[in-house]
């Protein structure tokens, strides 16, 4: 019980931050528990994806190559998990009527991010323990917190203009709701998984002004928000 509460128990804490930060108008629990368990099922969608694509990289390309660590780390890992995040959040969010303000797109975003990161992160503290709980409360599960923002300040912006009329521009946001927090998370993967001492210090800059970025980011997008 004490490794599922320190597996869960940041996912939760962080979902209570950006729930009390929408300001304009609270989402349906209901919705944001379906968020939840639609960022679980995402997870076990990439985990197909993943371990397919890994699969395929073995067979064409040497593991310990440059080319193939990108790959797996940009494509295979960050283009599977944040896409499948967006799918979900797409579909059960886009026409819902209760997605009226631009923050909204944020809210979402985080949930479904925070349900895929509460999930694995009971997969590797059930493997690995109390240490790993620890370490990935202040990395991984923060860090899918904010590929989460990115998304969602993307998604909100596309929501903006498709109300507006704009959809190409509509469709150009959604396109980035997919790409930036791609290249975050393939990023943060990627130096996460270099084996060079001064790689570590890399990491955890960027982890840093990753947090400080997307916090900056929710309390200006909360304190701006406005219906649409």
């Amino acid at each position: 019980m004490l490794l599922v509460a320190a597996a869960v128990i940041p996912a939760v804490f962080l979902m209570v931050r950006v729930y009390r930060a929408d300001r304009l108008e609270k989402e349906p629990i209901g919705l944001l528990l379906t968020l939840i368990l639609l960022g679980i099922i995402s997870t076990l969608l990439a985990s197909i994806t993943e371990w397919v694509g890994e699969n395929l990289l073995e067979l064409l390309l040497p593991a310990d190559g440059l080319l193939y660590a990108l790959l797996l780390n940009f494509v295979v890992v960050g283009l599977s998990e944040e896409g499948f995040k967006y799918l979900v959040l797409k579909r059960r969010t886009w026409r819902s009527p209760e997605f009226n303000c631009q923050f909204d797109g944020v809210v979402y975003a985080v949930f479904v991010s925070l349900g895929f990161a509460l999930w694995e992160n009971l997969g590797y503290v059930a493997a690995y323990g109390m240490e790993t709980a620890l370490a990935r409360a202040v990395t991984a599960v923060p860090g899918h917190a904010c590929f989460g923002v990115f998304m969602g300040v993307w998604y909100g912006i596309a929501r903006r203009w498709e109300l507006y009329g704009e959809s190409h521009l509509s469709k150009r946001a959604r396109r980035a709701a997919v790409v930036v927090p791609t290249l975050l998370h393939g990023f943060y993967d990627f130096i996460a998984s270099m084996e060079r001492d001064w790689f570590v210090l890399v990491f955890l800059v960027f982890v840093l002004l990753l947090f400080i970025t997307a916090m900056r980011l929710v309390r200006r997008l909360s304190k701006d928000d406005h219906y649409l």
